[in-house]
């Protein structure tokens, strides 16, 4: 029997409409549609591509619990469980499409269970999607990055001093719970920053400045800081 192939498709930001031709293409032609996640209810990546294609609710769906932890011996267990059913859906022949928030490539769990299923033999091919921060620049009318700007992509939810120094734009990512201090540290910096929560979705809010910044905002908050 031929077996299947993975796909890591990126269905972007939020906007629904922001999917590439691609990926609601594969999405159409794949057997099986695996998601980060418990339910296909409460997983953005599937709601974002079921709107675009609604089709996608007839499909065999694969959940794949990821918890949400830094704790890495965790990560790595909970990582090679969803390489295990993706492969045993391959096996069996089934196109797998895993859908993704953003892009699969930038801090995306789909790249972790990509990589495993294609170190244990598997095949598949990544779709690329656009990423959160594009997005988040064309929805605040700026240009991120122009003429010689260097720009610099930082996971927030690690501390991000560091990264505050270098030169040219940052893009802070995945801020989470540690929103608070992100916003301290561009205080203290005296930074000038602007960003969008949930950008393209329900409950989107813009922030103009480091002062508008709610210390409550949710996980899917992206901040530009000026050079």
């Amino acid at each position: 029997m031929k077996k299947g192939r993975l796909y890591g498709i990126s269905v972007g930001p939020g906007d629904p409409e922001l999917m590439t031709l691609k990926a609601v293409r594969m999405i159409r032609r794949a057997d099986v549609i695996a998601f980060p996640g418990k339910e296909k209810e409460t997983c953005t990546a599937y709601q974002i591509a079921r709107q675009t294609v609604p089709e996608i609710e007839e499909k065999e769906c694969l959940p794949i619990p990821m918890p949400m932890t830094k704790d890495k011996e965790r990560l790595e267990q909970s990582h090679r469980e969803g390489a295990e059913k993706l492969l045993a859906c391959l096996k069996d022949g089934k196109d797998v499409a895993f859908l993704t928030l953003g892009d699969v490539t930038i801090y995306s769990t789909g790249w972790y269970l990509y990589h495993l299923v294609r170190e244990a033999g598997g095949t598949g091919e990544l779709i690329s999607g656009v990423p959160s921060f594009c997005a988040a620049a064309a929805r605040l009318e700026r240009a991120l990055v122009s003429g010689e700007e260097a720009l610099h992509v930082l996971p927030a939810s690690y501390p991000v001093e560091g990264g505050l120094e270098l030169t040219g734009v940052k893009v802070l990512m995945k801020a989470g719970k540690k929103i608070g201090d992100v916003k301290e540290a561009l205080i203290a910096h005296g930074l000038t920053a602007c960003g969008v929560q949930r950008c393209g979705m329900e409950g989107e809010t813009v922030y103009r400045t480091v002062e508008e910044i709610e210390e409550d905002a949710g996980y899917y908050s992206l901040f530009i800081v000026d050079p």
